[in-house]
């Protein structure tokens, strides 16, 4: 089937106007040390905003001839794209947003290569190396403002969840919005997608002209979750983990939304950060909400986490059912609480340097079928360190599900199996079944097949 497509030459603006020879020639570099699979990749998700797709494969499938290169000019460098999805465009002309999106990605990607990766900097064998290397990613976006007051909300939930649920999500990003908060998002659509558009209302109508709507993304999933056009800040990390990272560095509270694996994949991050013992007297708002609709996810959510982390687990967060209102005062209670805290001991407001991050957390997991096989999922072990292992399962079923890569293995060897005590195997079962049932690891319309098994 032939798709609308569209090419054109554009001109970079704000950012990243000059490239050095050796960079054009690595990003024009189709080898496996070179960089254009990934830029590539990376630009047709970023013009691909609004699509139905939700599948990294069949996205890169769709657009075969999609091409993107450098032209270098004596005044600065140009894209010159051929066979950009359609949808980018407004009668002729790339959408604004999409455009800043675009030298984005080209600004993280010849960064993250010619500064942080390969680089003796940075000891990306230490927790302290990989999270020097967050920040040193995050300044050079320009996404650490040192002059601004604590009040940076991170938004998590599903890519694909109902429309009540969307609404939803959308009136807690008002609700924050009219009490001058901004919103950080893994930038897709969405739970992502939500609380932007409600905020960019509620800034509105309070006259807040300079509002935040940080989107924080990785090549693997931006294919699977394409920047909406919001996105007026957007990073991409080098990986899952190091998003996850600065996720929780950046903001300063966090409302989680119904979602699925990739959901249920950050609530066990932030949970193994909390629960670690450096972390106890770290204040960090964290709010589970949606409609009166999506109160069994919650039950269902809540109930998995006592089964496999324990009551200690549950005592770091708070549920609010169907009150929008509700949830943005206690982000706005919460993140008052931060600002004192960071306050009292003179500590950055803009970067959270003194959560303690454990290398379980940061080294990057690839999900291999060898990999998932071998997860120690057993409760005899600190606590943080089985949240540590239960995020990697769950990072595994978003690859099976979305990630090219992920699709592909799947298909090359079959299911991931996923080994563990029963009483942890058990909950995880049937938190997996409930996502399934309620449609919640492909968009709506698509049928899904499982990619895992679980072993008990």
């Amino acid at each position: 089937m032939e798709h609308d497509v569209v090419d054109t030459l554009i001109s970079p603006e704000g950012h990243l106007e000059v490239l050095s020879k050796a960079e054009v020639n690595k990003l024009l570099d189709t080898s496996q040390g070179g960089l254009y699979n990934i830029f590539r990749n990376c630009a047709l998700a970023v013009l691909n905003c609004g699509s139905t797709i939700d599948d990294g494969k069949e996205l890169l499938e769709r657009y075969k001839s999609f091409d993107i290169s450098i032209v270098q000019r004596e005044r600065g460098i140009k894209l010159d794209i051929k066979g950009a999805p359609a949808i980018a465009f407004v009668d002729g002309k790339m959408i604004k947003g999409i455009h800043e999106h675009l030298f984005a990605v080209l600004r993280d990607i010849v960064f993250v290569s010619n500064e942080v990766s390969d680089n003796p900097k940075f000891d990306m064998g230490s927790t302290e190396g990989i999270t020097d290397s967050v920040f040193h990613i995050l300044r050079n976006a320009g996404v650490l403002k040192p002059m601004l007051n604590p009040n940076l909300v991170v938004c998590w939930g599903g890519h694909s969840i109902n429309r009540a649920e969307y609404n939803y999500s959308k009136e807690v990003g008002y609700q924050m919005g009219l009490r001058d908060l901004d919103i950080c998002t893994g930038c897709g659509p969405g739970a992502m997608k939500g609380p932007m558009k409600g905020a960019t209302i509620g800034h509105a109508k309070q006259r807040l002209h300079k509002g935040r709507y940080l989107g924080i993304t990785e090549p693997g999933i931006i294919a699977a979750e394409s920047p909406n056009p919001i996105v007026n800040e957007l990073v991409i990390m080098p990986d899952i983990e190091k998003r996850l990272e600065a996720f929780v560095r950046t903001g300063h509270g966090i409302v989680v939304f119904p979602g699925g694996a990739g959901t249920a994949e950050e609530i066990l991050y932030i949970l193994g950060i909390l629960l670690h013992p450096d972390n106890a007297d770290i204040p960090f708002p964290l709010v589970f909400t949606g409609p009166e609709t999506s109160r069994e996810y919650f039950v269902q959510i809540n109930q998995f986490i006592h089964d496999t982390l324990g009551p200690e687990a549950q005592q770091r967060y708070k549920i609010i059912i169907d009150d929008p209102e509700l949830v943005a005062r206690e982000m706005q209670a919460g993140i008052k609480q931060v600002r004192e805290f960071r306050k009292s001991r003179s500590d950055a407001y803009y970067y959270n340097w003194g959560l303690k991050i454990d290398q379980e957390f940061q080294h990057p997991f690839a999900p291999t079928h060898e990999n998932m096989r071998n997860l120690s999922l057993h409760k005899n072990q600190e606590v943080h360190l089985l949240a540590a292992n239960l995020r990697r399962a769950f990072s595994g079923v978003v690859a099976g599900n979305v990630k090219d890569e992920g699709i592909r293995a799947i298909e090359k060897f079959g299911h991931f199996e996923i080994h563990g005590d029963k009483g942890i195997m058990g909950p995880m079962d049937a938190l997996l079944a409930s996502f399934v049932s309620q449609h919640r690891m492909k968009l709506a319309g698509k049928q899904y097949t499982p990619c895992y098994r679980v072993i008990q």
